[in-house]
C-alpha cells in the first residue's frame, strides 16, 4: 500500500463502485496516478495529496466501457481534432473502441498507430486486421478463389497486420468481395491469427434468407472456429428478417452446444430494432456486385441483366419485411434522396414501384437506410445470453453511433429486462476485455490502466433518434482515459489521452 498522503494525480470518492467483474458494488475510493489506477479502497483522502478530486455522490463509478464492433476508424484517422476525440463513443461511457471489423479497415496497423500517437486522439484504440483489403490487395474485387501463392501471400499479410499488433482478424463474408470467398480461404487467414492467440470476429454470411440461411452461417462460423482453433466472435448477433424471426432459440442451441465441447464462442449485440446498412447491401444479389457500383450500372444498362437484378431486389425488400421499413438517413456518392423519408414514401412521390425507385438512387449513387427488420423477442433472448456483451457498430446515420451503451442500459436495466447493473458493467467492461484480450483493462484494479466512467444512473440514457441520430448521450458525467479526464462535469475538456492498444504477439 502506498505510504500515506503520497501525492497522486486524481481521487474519486464517495461513489459506487462497480469492478467489473460483475460482483456487488461497493462504496469505495479510487485513487489514479501517472495513468494507472494505484489504489481501491476505502478512505483514500486520509491517505492521499491529490491535485484533483472527483465527488461521485449519488453516481456510479465502472471501468471505462469496452465497444467490440465499431466503425469510428475514419474519424480517428481524421485531420479533424474534433472527429478524433471520438465524443460520439466518449459521451456513451466508452473508453476503448475496436476498429477494423466487419473485415474493414487497414491492414497497415503500425501506420494506423503511429498516427494516433501523433496527432492524439480521444478514446483507446485497438485493431482487427481485416479480410476485405487483404484479399482486395492480391484478387481486386474478382468472384473466384486465390491461387497457391496469393493465399501464401494473403497469410503473410495477416501475419504482418497480428505482428503489427492487430488482436485478431475479422471478417464481414456478406459482403462483396468477402463473399466470393470460401470457408477454406477464411480458415487459412483465421488460423494465421489463432497460432498467434488472436480471435476470429467475424459478420456472418448470412444474418436472413440471402444465401446460406442465418443458421447455415451460424455453422459455417463455428466450422472456421474448429477448423482454425481460434475463438471466435459474432458481430451485432441478430436474425434479420421476418423469414428468420423466431430463429434465435436455434442459434442460441448451436452456441451452447459449442460452448458446452469448450469452445469460445461469444457474440456483441446493438439495442436497435433497425440495422443500419446501405441500398446496395440491402436488396441488391451479390453477383451483381462484382466489381462495385460501376459495374452494377452496367449491368443494370444490360437488358438480359436488368430484370434478374431487379426480381433480386424485388425479393430483398421482401426479406426486409417491405419498402415502408427502410429509413433513408443519408444519401451516398451523389444522390439524391430525401433523408428522413421511408423507401416506400420516396417511391410513391416518384411515382415509381419501390425497387425502381431504388434503382433510380443506385444509378446516381447510393443511400444510407435504417432497415426495421429485428423481432423484440430474438433482441430479448440473445441479450440475455451470459456470453452476449455490449457493442454499437456504430456508423454515420444510426443512433447506434451515439446512443447503443445507454439505450441498453435503459432497455436491461431499467427497462422491464430488469437485468442487474453488475451485469450490464460487466458485459460491457470485463468481460469485453477478456475477449479481447486486453491483459490491463475492463476491470478497477490496482495496477490497471485509469480508463473509468463515472456516470449518473437517474439520467444516463440516449438522446439520438432514427430521425436525429447524431445527439451526444446524456449523464456521463466524468469520463477519464489513462488517467486523463475527457469528459469532467458534463463537459469535453479538450483533451486527447487515448492510445493505440496493440497486442504483442509471439512473432
Amino acid at each position: 500500500m502506498p505510504d500515506p498522503k503520497t501525492e497522486v494525480d486524481a481521487l474519486i470518492v464517495s461513489g459506487l463502485v462497480h469492478d467489473g467483474t460483475g460482483e456487488p458494488a461497493r462504496f469505495v475510493d479510487l485513487a489514479l496516478d501517472d495513468g494507472r489506477i494505484v489504489f481501491v479502497g476505502r478512505d483514500a483522502p486520509a491517505r492521499f495529496k491529490a491535485a484533483s478530486i472527483v465527488d461521485a455522490s449519488g453516481l456510479v463509478i465502472a471501468p471505462g466501457f469496452i465497444d467490440p464492433h465499431t466503425h469510428a476508424g475514419s474519424d480517428l484517422v481524421s485531420d479533424e481534432r474534433h472527429r478524433r476525440a471520438n465524443l460520439p463513443f466518449a459521451f456513451q461511457g466508452v473508453t476503448t473502441v475496436i476498429v477494423g471489423n466487419d473485415g474493414g479497415g487497414s491492414p497497415d496497423i503500425a501506420k494506423l498507430a503511429h498516427a494516433a500517437r501523433e496527432h492524439g486522439i480521444g478514446t483507446n484504440v485497438a485493431y482487427l486486421a481485416g479480410f476485405g483489403p487483404i484479399r482486395e490487395e492480391m484478387l481486386g474485387s474478382e468472384s473466384r478463389a486465390p491461387t497457391l501463392g496469393e493465399l501464401e501471400r494473403m497469410k503473410a499479410r495477416t501475419r504482418q497486420a497480428m505482428c503489427e499488433g492487430a488482436w485478431g482478424f475479422s471478417a464481414g463474408l456478406y459482403y462483396v468481395p468477402q463473399s466470393y470467398a470460401a470457408t477454406g480461404e477464411v480458415v487459412a487467414l483465421a488460423q494465421v491469427a489463432g497460432e498467434l492467440g488472436g480471435y476470429y470476429d467475424t459478420h456472418m454470411r448470412d444474418e436472413s434468407t440471402y444465401n446460406v440461411t442465418v443458421t447455415g452461417a451460424l455453422a459455417e462460423t463455428l466450422e472456421i472456429r474448429r477448423r482454425a482453433r481460434i475463438p471466435v466472435h459474432i458481430s451485432h448477433i441478430k436474425a434479420l428478417g421476418p423469414a428468420v424471426w423466431g430463429h434465435s432459440e436455434r442459434m442460441i442451441a448451436m452456441i451452447e452446444e459449442a460452448r458446452a465441447h469448450g469452445q469460445r464462442v461469444t457474440a456483441d449485440q446493438y439495442p436497435w430494432e433497425a440495422s443500419g446498412t446501405r441500398i446496395s447491401n440491402a436488396l441488391v444479389p451479390r453477383t451483381a456486385l462484382e466489381g462495385g457500383l460501376e459495374a452494377l450500372r452496367e449491368r443494370l444498362d444490360d437488358p438480359a441483366q436488368f430484370e434478374a437484378i431487379r426480381s433480386g431486389m424485388i425479393e430483398g425488400l421482401t426479406r426486409r419485411g417491405g419498402a415502408d421499413k427502410l429509413l433513408i438517413t443519408g444519401a451516398l456518392h451523389g444522390a439524391e434522396v430525401p433523408v428522413g423519408d421511408t423507401l416506400a414514401a420516396f417511391a410513391q412521390a416518384r411515382g415509381q414501384e419501390p425497387v425502381d425507385a431504388a434503382i433510380a438512387v443506385l444509378r446516381e449513387g447510393d443511400a444510407r437506410v435504417a432497415s426495421f427488420n429485428m423481432n423484440p423477442e430474438d433482441i430479448a433472448a440473445f441479450a440475455a445470453q451470459k456470453w452476449v456483451v455490449t457493442g454499437s457498430d456504430g456508423s454515420s446515420g444510426h443512433p447506434r453511433k451515439y446512443a447503443s451503451f445507454p439505450k441498453a442500459y435503459r432497455d436491461l436495466v431499467a427497462g422491464k429486462a430488469a437485468m442487474p447493473l453488475a451485469r450490464f458493467i460487466r458485459r460491457s467492461s470485463g468481460q469485453t476485455a477478456d475477449i479481447i484480450g486486453l491483459k490491463d483493462r475492463g476491470y478497477l484494479r490496482e495496477g490497471y490502466a485509469a480508463d473509468v466512467v463515472v456516470f449518473d444512473p437517474e439520467s444516463f440514457g440516449p438522446l439520438a433518434t432514427y430521425q436525429s441520430p447524431r445527439k451526444l448521450s446524456a449523464g456521463v458525467m466524468h469520463l477519464l482515459v489513462n488517467g486523463t479526464p475527457v469528459i469532467s462535469a458534463g463537459e469535453f475538456t479538450g483533451s486527447l489521452p487515448g492510445l493505440p492498444l496493440l497486442k504483442d504477439s509471439p512473432c
